[in-house]
């Protein structure tokens, strides 16, 4: 009886799932668990895995019975763990897992198999073996769509999880795979370009000057609006995303709210990424200069 309650309490810290080996560890003999089993307490997953008296399993219960039936060193990877970490909003098909080179084949799971995995590059979350948010983002660049993978670099972001220096440690690692190259192109627009506000302005009004528009007021007042470049016999004013913060929920329906009231007092205005400024100034100031020239014929 204390076998059982012991059983129970597992298996409700593991989403309903528990291995043979648990179980004779428990005591259990072969013939507790055969008769479980034909009186359908006990529900085969997988070779050595089972359900307790659960007849569907969790999307958490299904990717815990694949690590726990690939044996010692198996984790959770690429699009389950995406799913996991929350990169991705879909489950595969079939659960994914990473194995040491010794893995066995397994029915109903996608293993994959590494020569070695470091310490470093797994994890537990939420009661389950994974591999790392950075192993998790490197490994999914070679496996789906480029629309899902810039998904999932972005809510990795989203959520805090997106650690640059961990993916450049692991792309030194494994930088001659088909899949760093992938994952290096991807992470660029994550990058900070070597900037700051004051050579930001300077490339700005360079490139203004170089294509024949006039210098704009910077950083001055109109009304109750603070902005960053405003030509005021136009009206027409740039704001520079990158030369102040515009990274929370807040913000992001001041902004929107903010360019709906300039335009309802007659001030026509865009938003340009710093980072734009950085990489394509001359495209930047062609632009502007298009748009000038329509608010002048169209005041």
């Amino acid at each position: 009886m204390r076998s059982l309650a012991s059983l129970s309490n597992l298996a409700e810290q593991q989403y309903g799932i528990v291995t043979y080996r648990q179980m004779r560890e428990m005591g259990l003999s072969n013939g507790h668990i055969h008769r479980a089993s034909k009186a359908s307490r006990l529900r085969r997953v997988h070779r050595g895995v089972y359900a307790v008296g659960h007849k569907s399993l969790s999307r958490r219960a299904q990717s815990l019975a694949a690590v726990l039936a690939c044996g010692s060193g198996a984790v959770l990877s690429h699009r389950s763990a995406a799913w996991l970490w929350g990169f991705l909003t879909r489950f595969p098909s079939e659960p994914e897992v990473t194995v040491p080179s010794r893995g066995h084949r397994r029915r109903t799971i996608r293993v994959y198999r590494t020569a070695g995995m470091p310490d470093r590059d797994c994890t537990t979350l939420e009661g389950i073996p994974v591999t790392s948010a950075g192993r998790t983002l490197f490994d999914l660049a070679g496996a789906v769509s480029t629309r899902d993978r810039a998904r999932a670099i972005d809510r990795a972001r989203r959520t805090g999880r997106l650690n640059l220096g961990e993916l450049d440690e692991m792309l030194a690692r494994r930088g001659g795979t088909p899949q760093a190259k992938v994952l290096r192109e991807a992470l660029t627009l994550y990058r900070k370009p070597v900037y700051d506000r004051a050579r930001s302005e300077l490339l700005f009004l360079d490139a203004l000057e170089q294509e024949g528009v006039s210098s704009p007021v910077l950083n001055c007042w109109e009304g109750k609006w603070e902005i960053d470049a405003y030509w005021p016999a136009e009206r027409f004013a740039v704001e520079v995303d990158g030369w102040e913060t515009h990274g929370s929920r807040e913000a992001f329906e001041n902004d929107r709210l903010r360019q709906e009231e300039m335009k309802l007092a007659g001030i026509d205005c865009i938003s340009i990424s710093a980072r734009r400024i950085e990489t394509e100034p001359r495209q930047v100031a062609q632009n502007i200069r298009v748009l000038l020239e329509r608010r002048r014929r169209n005041p």
